[in-house]
């Protein structure tokens, strides 16, 4: 991430502070964004209790005991794997310049990459895109509906739960089946939800020393970004990072500025 990116993210990120406040609905009134917003709220507490007393535990001990240059590895792996269901959905949505880079970036890292351990396309200046099911049935023409929050998962929307099924069985349980052995494959899936976690904790660390109402801040900027996917091309260059999904600059922690956790 460039200077420039890094100016427009830290904009972004402050815009979202003041759009959070902004949002936030009195009790009783409406919000047609989050007509949901009571049940949200609820859900939403009840995820950010079993995060603390769980999920951020296991990631910070991960952080802890594992060497950063093998953290990364592992984690590009995972987004390689996770980009041959990217370019997947780009092909099945007509966005065919998007699968073919994606495909471009699958090739290189898988073999001059060592399996997707080193991220060579984006270190020649390609960057990732990000695609499932949720966006493909956005580009198809299906309303995102209202905004919801899902046990465990977190932020979503009827369209997006929806498609969440999909990537689940396609892009977690698909490549799990591949490991014939039980054990092995249920290390795998719970490495893979603490890499995931892992990555976000400098950001969610951020957010809550910076968003005022933290249930407004996720939502905002996972509402706009969803938004900006389902657009297409260039949109998303506009959109706020995304604190939910699993993604590359969640942990470019350097190029945030952000110091490492110790």
């Amino acid at each position: 991430m460039n200077k420039t990116s890094l100016l427009r993210w830290i904009g972004a990120l402050s815009l979202t502070v003041l759009t959070g406040c902004v949002t936030t609905t009195p009790v009783g009134t409406a919000n047609p964004i989050d007509p949901l917003e009571a049940s949200n709220r609820a859900m939403f507490e009840f995820n950010e209790t079993i995060d603390r007393a769980v999920f951020k535990p296991v990631a910070e001990a991960y952080a802890f005991v594992t060497p950063q240059p093998v953290r990364t590895c592992i984690y590009n792996i995972f987004l390689n794997i996770g980009d041959v269901w990217s370019m997947f959905n780009s092909a099945i949505q007509g966005r065919q310049v998007d699968a073919l880079n994606t495909m471009g970036r699958i090739l290189l890292n898988t073999t001059a990459g060592l399996g997707g351990c080193l991220d060579l396309a984006s270190a020649r200046g390609a960057q990732r895109i990000p695609n499932d099911f949720g966006v493909t049935l956005g580009v198809w023409g299906v309303s995102s509906g209202p905004y919801v929050v899902l046990p465990i998962v977190g932020s979503s929307t009827l369209r997006d739960g929806s498609g969440k099924l999909v990537d689940l069985y396609v892009n977690q349980v698909g490549w799990g089946s591949t490991v014939s052995n039980i054990d092995l494959r249920n290390s795998l899936y719970g490495l893979e939800a603490v890499v995931r976690r892992e990555a976000l904790l400098d950001i969610s660390n951020v957010i809550d020393r910076t968003a005022l109402d933290r249930y407004s801040f996720i939502r905002d900027a996972y509402l706009k970004r969803r938004s900006a996917q389902v657009r297409g091309p260039g949109a998303e260059a506009e959109a706020l990072p995304n604190y939910e999904d699993f993604e590359a600059e969640a942990t470019d922690r350097k190029s945030l500025g952000i110091p490492e956790k110790k």
